[in-house]
């Protein structure tokens, strides 16, 4: 006997159901800091986003294929209109690439586009600092 996939559901809601729902009822769903965030209403620059994600997601609709949205917006909400769009976010240096996927809805962009790196330190001499740079031989 075969075992059936699960499909993705976010707070007991399949993804259709969420994408059919207004916004309202889908900020009743998300945590607290979101809900806070998307009933203060979106900015300028959110809105301006989600205008070239509309188009982008009628491009892909009709089978053309979508420019490449990049924005500095960190602080949007996914919501499930945004679903199945790639947008390449700032993270300070570079854009980095983040596919809407219904598993990161309630999350903020910039959760996905970190802005710092590990560190990572070489050996003594070899991209440290200056103090480290004399080696005792043996």
């Amino acid at each position: 006997m075969e075992a059936a996939i699960a499909k993705f559901q976010y707070r007991g809601y399949s993804v259709e159901e969420l994408e059919k729902m207004p916004l309202e009822k889908f900020i009743e769903l998300v945590p607290s800091r979101q809900r806070r965030s998307l009933k203060r209403g979106f900015t300028e620059e959110q809105r301006k986003l989600l205008e070239k994600i509309r188009k982008a997601k009628k491009m892909i609709a009709e089978g053309k294929k979508p420019p490449i949205i990049k924005t500095h917006v960190r602080d949007l909400v996914i919501i499930p209109e945004m679903l199945g769009v790639t947008v390449h976010v700032y993270n300070g240096k570079e854009f980095v690439p983040v596919e809407l996927t219904p598993e990161k809805l309630g999350h903020y962009l910039g959760e996905f586009s970190l802005t710092t790196k590990k560190v990572e330190h070489g050996e003594p001499g070899l991209k440290a600092t200056r103090s480290s740079m004399f080696v005792a031989l043996k």
